[in-house]
């Protein structure tokens, strides 16, 4: 059942990092990895909000300021891979951004969700 909430809280975040992606990078032409830095670590703070209200017991595991802080160290290296991915879409590969934006976001969905069931919440 957490899957499930976890799909409605990663797609708030996702329309989050995405929608504000294409605001800036897409139509406002700000350089993409820049901004997908940026939309990426406000989207975060979104995930963990809704994640604590709807999906995950928050400081079972952790004090309230160290879970705060575990969810942005592991959230880095979903960082890393968003940004690698997204590069490799657009420059190598010549998807459109905003195409690459959304195919990256979905792959790491299941990623960002067993990292923060099995790492930072408490099962």
């Amino acid at each position: 059942m957490k899957i499930v909430k976890y799909f409605f809280v990663g797609g708030a975040a996702a329309i989050v990092d995405v929608g504000l992606f294409f605001i800036f990078a897409k139509y406002l032409a700000y350089n993409y990895l820049l901004v997908g830095f940026f939309t990426f670590i406000i989207a975060t703070f979104v995930n963990y909000y809704l994640s604590i209200r709807f999906v995950f017991q928050s400081g079972l595991k952790f004090k309230k300021r160290y879970e705060v802080l575990f969810v942005y160290l592991v959230s880095a290296s979903s960082l890393f891979f968003n940004l690698t991915l997204l590069y490799v879409f657009h420059e190598i590969l010549s998807y459109d951004v905003g195409v690459s934006k959304i195919v990256v976001t979905g792959l790491l969905f299941f990623y960002n969700y067993l990292i923060r069931k099995f790492l930072i919440f408490k099962n």
